[in-house]
């Protein structure tokens, strides 16, 4: 091989373990974001029960009319 080719070669393995750091690290955040996903779901369920037990405490006191 030539000098070129050897060079050539030398910037696509570069390009080929950048790529796969780039895959690895868009691996780990789809995780995260799934993860976040997943709570912000679990969050809003509790946020609908809160908001539900509130209103019938309202309303047991007469607070609002129903």
């Amino acid at each position: 091989m030539t000098e070129t080719e050897n060079i050539v070669l030398e910037h696509l393995r570069h390009i080929r373990r950048s790529v796969d750091d780039l895959h690895d690290d868009m691996r780990e955040v789809k995780n995260r974001l799934g993860i976040l996903g997943n709570q912000y779901a679990s969050l809003s369920v509790r946020l609908d029960r809160m908001a539900s037990r509130v209103e019938r405490i309202e309303s047991r006191l007469n607070l609002i009319e129903v």
